[in-house]
This record gives structure tokens, C-alpha cells and sequence, in this order.
């Protein structure tokens, strides 16, 4: 029997084994080619930047007639490890200015930067030659000659030759122990093992029978496997190979919550209705929130239950208190909840945002916890509780809970609708276990949470806090690789799903960038040319508006020429003016802006406009287009939707994004400039570049993350949610069946 295993061992071995030396035969060389084009061509890239960056300055110094100039700034620029030497030649092919270590074998090299070889081969080794044409007044200024030092590639290709060689010598090894284990095997066993497997039994084991010790390492490699397909799957964005609409959302609807009804829970409506002397009007919230579930709810229609805070929303609801939104074109009904001034100010303005909303963000102020606002909080969501019991046409509806403020509401529609699909998204950061820990009820908000069926957060570190949390504090079985909580007998799936915006169709009519540049500095009475930066926030601690203030105030310093041709335009919506914290912030905002203006301002000229109102959506799209800096510095953020709404503002592919690492949208936009605002001189410095910034890069920039945020969009982000609410529910309407038929004991002899 051995000697059968044996042979039946090296007959699978010895193919292997040649087809690994014949694969490594081709594959190295192949490798080795590929990485020297692809350094080749990053090269390329590197010397079209630096000569870019060059250019100016040099014609300058030619106009100037400034040769040590010309010299010092060669000399300084090949300080890059990589950039080797320099030097330029006059249009006559005369060398006029070169490093010390600028090859002479070289001359004045004619071509230009796309050249079909630009490696040369010089005694020192492989070098890089690429040629820039320089041009001045229409005519030809002469040729910036730049070299790059090669030797890194051959030494990188070596060392990858030898990871690959030895990845080949492990691989072999590595498949050849399992390919004899698996011939040792029982084949009977093997086989039997493998239907349980693809049955579930080893992978989804409740009850049942341990695997058998030899199938378990592979039951948990499959697992993972498995696992990793899942999160792939969601992440590729698209629906049947279409990118993410309010179409493409209906159509996922239709298909896989077919006649499921869908419920959104928000403490901000989307409209709200105001008496004025001219009679009743509509007003949108600026809220983040708002714009991105208010797109999700045009596409799938529902009900959107909400706190009723407006002096006319009492005169405008039905006997249901319900009211059909949006005015011109309803979609979908709001149904409103009413508050008395004293639940408001527990629930909303106490517990809510003197206690959980600085608790999430680290922005250096302290949380308030009272016990009065704990009871007014636990009050305030029965009460929404009750409301979407009584919306709730069936014993299982999908609800979509939203932010900070229904913290206890899964736990409470979970006790009376334990069938429903409750999926809950926290809009704002979570903490670290430590910092969670202040609060007094810190595991009453956790058990409400783990209601739901679904816990989201925007990036994939407050989604590890909070699993940190769980079990710092709660009796629980966490499954890491799944991301899941098994608590009380209910599984919840915690996840990431960074929120977006809706993507903006055109609009007829819609003045182009140009015409929105002139209408704001003409309302600013600006002149034409002068340079515009634009923050939008809400009046909030936490958006670091005194750390951007500042940021100009230093920049203005450096750069003195700036002073009289950039304003900062910051527009500030006040927002909970009625706690004493929001109003020492904003009496310390105003009082910088006046000091700086102070500093700097002459005649008519003030570096920073203050503009402490609401905006609507088309005022700030004007803005937008209009600025050539967007700065969006918050000390903390969960996503921060003004960065993409600026992005998805500019059609013309210009301006600068200036975005602060501590949003999650810095995980995304990777091509804006990522600053800590906390780091004034960086912010000073990254705020000149981008005013300063050429047109090329500022497009190169913008055009990255423009598609990113198209398509990226918020239907996305509600699509991925509804779609794993859709799986559990067709799971868990699976396991009924297997229950029912069970019990009925189908299947047996009778």
C-alpha cells in the first residue's frame, strides 16, 4: 500500500515539478523586461513633472540673465536621490548650463521627452535622458536636458529574480507535501469530507459534528476563501455590469426586495415647513445626511419617519401626521414625530450632542452626561420606536436607522418586530474602547445597536473600534474574518459602507465655471483675477474652522504677495446655537476673522468673508465653481460629503481639494492635499501650492477623483446595504423553510 502511494505520489509530482522550471524559464525574464518598462516609464513621468516645475523659473532666470541662479537652482534639484544631473542648451545646440555630474558624452542631446529609447548606457551605468523644449514668447528658449540614475532598477530586478526563485522553490515544496497528504488520504473519508463541505455542514456548523482534524485546516482556508469572494463581490460596485443609479437601485429593489417595505428613521426631516408672512414655504436642511438618504428614498420610495421641527409642519400633515414629499414631485411620505421643548433639549441638544456627539470626535471637548438627558434619550426613542411599529405594514420591513441619535431604537423594534431587517448606519466616527468607556451607559447603547441586523460606519477603523468595543464591554462571540456579533442568540453584520452623494445631471441652462467666477467675485466686488478659496461647514467645533483660519493668516505671512489677491470665503451654518459650547466657538471665530482682517485688510480688501447663513444647494454649487480652493479641514470626521460635492462641482476639471486626514473621505480622494490641521505652517504651505498649482496637475487631480465619485456614488452606498439586507432575508427566509419542514418531519418513512 505504501509503495502504490509512492508512485501514485511522484506521478503527480514529477508534472509538477516540470511545469514549475518551465513556467519559472518563462516567467523570470518576462518579469524582469516588464519591471525595467515599468520604471522606465515612471521615469518619463518623474522628468515631465520636474521639468515642469523647472521651466518657469528658468526662463526667468534666462530673462534675468542670472547665471548663478540658474546654477544654484540646477544644483538643488539634484538633490533627488534619483535625478542624476542637468543641464541646458541654447537653440544653436551650445551647452550653456550643466550640474557638475552631467555626462559629457552627452552634449546637447536633441529629441525631446518622448524619445522612442531614452536609456543610455555611460560608464557609471544606465542612465535616463529625457529632453524638454522649452518655449518663451513664441518662440524656442533652448532644451532642459534631464538625466536620471538607472542603477535602482537592476538592483530591485536582482533582488525580485531572487523572491521569485525562491517563491518557486517554496511553492513547489508546499504543493508537493499536500499533494502527498491528500494521496495517503482515504479516499472514502476525502470524499465524504468534501460533500459536507460544500453543503455547509464544516463551514456553517450549529449543532453539528466536528470536521474531521485532517479537513480542517482546508474547511478553514475555504472559509476564508469564501469570505474574501464575499467582500470582493461588494466591492466591485456594479449591478449586471451597469454603474450605480436611481434606476439601477429600483432595478435591485424590484428584483431582490420585490414588495418589501422600506422605512428610513432620521431625527432631521428632508423638508420642512416654515410659516413666513407671505405664507407657508419649504425649506431643505443642510445636512450631509439629508442629501445622501433623501436620493435613496426618490429611488425606492417607503416612508421617512422624522422630528417634525418646523413652525408650519403641524398645519401641513394628514390626520397620520403623515405629509408627501418632495412638494413638487412626490415620491415618497414623510411621517413626522413631535417632541415638547423639554424632550428636544434632553434628547437632542443634551444627550445627543453634549454627550455622545464629543464622545465620538476627538476635538478636545469634553462630553456632558446627565442622567435627566439619558431618560429624556430613552423616551425620545420609544417614541420613534412606536411610530415605526405603527408605519410597519408587515412583521418584517427593512428599517433604515439613521446616525447617533437612535442609538437604543434597534434593540426597541427588534422586542416587537423581530422578524424586520434593521439596518443601522452611524454617520459620525467611533471612538476607541477607552474613550467609549466615559459613558455611563455606555453597555445599554451597545445592546440597543447590536439589535440591528446590519451596523454600518464609513471606513473600516471606526468599524474596528466599535468591534473593539463590543468586546471590551459585552458578553459576546465576535467573528473577525465574518465581522459579526452573535449576542443575546441574534447574529448582527457590522460593515463599512463609505457614503457618498448623488452624482448631478447636467442642468439647462447652468452657468459654465467662467460665468460662475465672475458673478461671485462680482458679488464679492472682487476683481477678476483675484484668487478664491471656499470652506462650507456647519458652526461646529469639530470642522476645524479656527485651524483654517489660521492656516491663511500664516499663508498670508510666507507669502506676502498673496496679500490683496486671495480672499478665503468660509460659509458657516449656525446649528445648535443654543448650547453654551457652540457659542463660545462661534464668539471665538468671529473674533479671529476680525483680528486677521484687522491685520491685513486695506481699503476694501479682507482676506477672510465670514458668511454665518444658510446656503442652498445651488448657491453653494456656484461657489464651488467659482473658487479655486476648496479646504476641508475637520479635526475629526466620519466622511464629509462638501469635499465631493465641491468634486462633483467642478465639470471644467480645475480647482484644488485641500482635505484633512481626518476625514474618512481622505481614505478615498487620495489625489486631494491631504493635510493635519492641526499642523498650521502645512496647512499654510499646502493652501499656497494649491493656489499656485498649474492647470495640468490640477486636472490630472481632479479627473481621479472625479470618476471615483461617480461612481462611488450614494446609490452605491445604498445599494450595498440593501443588497446584504436582501441576503440575510433570503437566508433567513431559507432556514424557515429547512425549520418548518423539520418539524412537519418531512422526509422521514412514516
Amino acid at each position: 500500500m505504501q509503495l502504490k502511494s509512492a508512485k501514485l505520489s511522484l506521478r503527480f509530482l514529477l508534472p509538477l515539478a516540470c511545469v514549475l522550471i518551465l513556467f519559472g524559464a518563462i516567467a523570470i525574464p518576462y518579469l524582469e523586461s516588464a519591471i525595467e518598462r515599468w520604471f522606465v516609464r515612471d521615469l518619463d513621468m518623474r522628468a515631465r513633472l520636474v521639468s515642469t516645475t523647472l521651466e518657469q523659473p528658468l526662463l526667468n532666470y534666462l530673462d534675468e540673465q542670472s547665471p548663478q541662479r540658474i546654477t544654484d537652482m540646477f544644483d538643488r534639484a539634484i538633490q533627488d536621490e534619483r535625478l542624476f544631473a542637468l543641464a541646458f542648451c541654447t537653440p544653436d545646440g551650445q551647452l550653456a548650463y550643466k550640474t557638475a555630474t552631467y555626462p559629457a558624452s552627452l552634449g546637447c542631446r536633441q529629441g525631446s521627452g518622448d524619445d522612442a529609447n531614452p536609456v543610455e548606457r555611460l560608464p557609471q551605468g544606465p542612465v535616463h535622458v529625457s529632453v524638454k523644449t522649452l518655449n518663451q514668447n513664441g518662440a524656442v528658449a533652448g532644451r532642459l536636458i534631464l538625466v536620471h540614475d538607472m542603477s535602482f532598477i537592476e538592483r530591485r530586478s536582482a533582488n525580485t529574480k531572487k523572491y521569485i526563485i525562491g517563491l518557486f522553490a517554496l511553492l513547489a515544496v508546499a504543493v508537493s507535501a499536500i499533494t502527498i497528504l491528500v494521496a495517503h488520504m482515504s479516499w472514502r473519508g476525502w470524499i465524504d469530507s468534501v460533500r459536507e463541505m460544500l453543503r455547509g455542514e464544516l463551514l456553517f456548523r450549529s449543532g453539528r459534528r466536528a470536521p474531521p482534524p485532517e479537513m480542517a485546516p482546508l474547511a478553514s482556508d475555504l472559509r476564508s476563501l469564501l469570505y474574501e469572494y464575499h467582500r470582493e463581490q461588494k466591492e466591485a460596485g456594479a449591478v449586471d455590469g451597469r454603474t450605480w443609479n436611481p434606476d439601477t437601485l429600483k432595478s435591485l429593489l424590484q428584483r431582490d426586495l420585490a414588495g418589501d417595505q422600506i422605512l428610513v428613521v432620521s431625527n432631521r426631516e428632508p423638508y420642512i415647513h416654515v410659516a413666513t408672512p407671505d405664507g407657508v414655504k419649504v425649506q431643505r436642511p443642510a445636512s450631509g445626511l439629508v442629501t445622501a438618504v433623501e436620493a435613496v428614498m426618490r429611488a425606492c420610495s417607503g416612508t421617512w419617519i422624522a422630528h417634525g421641527a418646523g413652525s408650519a409642519d403641524r398645519a401641513t400633515v394628514d390626520q397620520e401626521d403623515h405629509v408627501p414629499v418632495p412638494p413638487d414631485n412626490p415620491s415618497y411620505t414623510l411621517r413626522r414625530v413631535w417632541l415638547s421643548k423639554e424632550e428636544e433639549a434632553g434628547y437632542y441638544y443634551g444627550f445627543a450632542n453634549e454627550g455622545l456627539w464629543p464622545l465620538c470626535h476627538i476635538a478636545h471637548v469634553r462630553p456632558v452626561f446627565r442622567s435627566s438627558d439619558w431618560a429624556e434619550y430613552v423616551k425620545v426613542n420609544q417614541r420613534f420606536a412606536d411610530a415605526v411599529i405603527r408605519e410597519a405594514h408587515s412583521d418584517n420591513p427593512v428599517v433604515l436607522i439613521q446616525d447617533y441619535h437612535f442609538a437604543l431604537l434597534p434593540r426597541m423594534i427588534r422586542a416587537v418586530l423581530p422578524k424586520a431587517t434593521i439596518i443601522t448606519f452611524w454617520h459620525i466616527p467611533w471612538p476607541n474602547p477607552e474613550s467609549f468607556g466615559i459613558c455611563p451607559w455606555r453597555e445599554e447603547i451597545l445592546d440597543g445597536m447590536l439589535g440591528s441586523t446590519i451596523l454600518g460606519f464609513h471606513t473600516p477603523f471606526h468599524r474596528k473600534n466599535f468591534l473593539d468595543t463590543v468586546d471590551r464591554y459585552l458578553e459576546t462571540r465576535i467573528e473577525t474574518e465574518a465581522s459579526t456579533v452573535s449576542y443575546g442568540g441574534q447574529l448582527t453584520q457590522v460593515e463599512h459602507y463609505p457614503i457618498s452623494i448623488a452624482w448631478p445631471e447636467p442642468v439647462p441652462g447652468e452657468p459654465d465655471p467662467a460665468a460662475s467666477r465672475a458673478q461671485i467675485r462680482h458679488a464679492l466686488g472682487l476683481p477678476e483675477d483675484h484668487l478664491l478659496g471656499i470652506g462650507v461647514d456647519r458652526f461646529d467645533y469639530t470642522k476645524g474652522i479656527v485651524e483654517r483660519f489660521q492656516a491663511v493668516e500664516r499663508m498670508l505671512e510666507l507669502h506676502p504677495e498673496m496679500v490683496g489677491k486671495f480672499t478665503f470665503v468660509q460659509i458657516a451654518a449656525p446649528t445648535r446655537s443654543s448650547l453654551d459650547e457652540y457659542q463660545n466657538f462661534e464668539a471665538r471665530v468671529r473674533a479671529l476673522v476680525q483680528r486677521i482682517n484687522q491685520r491685513f485688510s486695506s481699503g476694501s480688501y479682507q482676506p477672510i468673508v465670514l458668511k454665518a447663513e444658510h446656503h442652498g444647494q445651488d448657491q453653494l454649487r456656484t461657489y464651488f465653481r467659482a473658487a479655486e480652493v476648496c479646504s476641508v479641514t475637520s479635526l475629526h470626521d466620519g466622511m464629509n460629503l462638501v469635499a465631493k460635492e465641491f468634486i462633483a462641482a467642478r465639470d471644467d476639471e480645475q480647482g484644488v481639494l485641500i482635505l484633512s486626514q481626518f476625514t474618512g473621505a481622505a481614505r478615498e480622494l487620495h489625489e486631494a492635499l491631504i493635510v493635519n490641521p492641526y499642523h498650521i505652517e502645512q496647512g499654510a504651505e499646502e493652501l499656497y501650492r494649491a493656489l499656485t498649482m498649474p492647470d495640468v496637475e490640477q486636472r490630472e487631480r481632479m479627473r481621479s477623483m472625479r470618476s471615483r465619485v461617480r461612481d462611488f456614488n450614494v446609490y452605491r452606498w445604498a445599494g450595498r446595504m440593501l443588497q446584504d439586507a436582501a441576503r440575510l432575508r433570503q437566508r433567513e427566509r431559507v432556514m424557515s423553510k429547512i425549520g418548518k419542514l423539520s418539524k412537519d418531519g418531512l422526509g422521514r418513512p412514516t
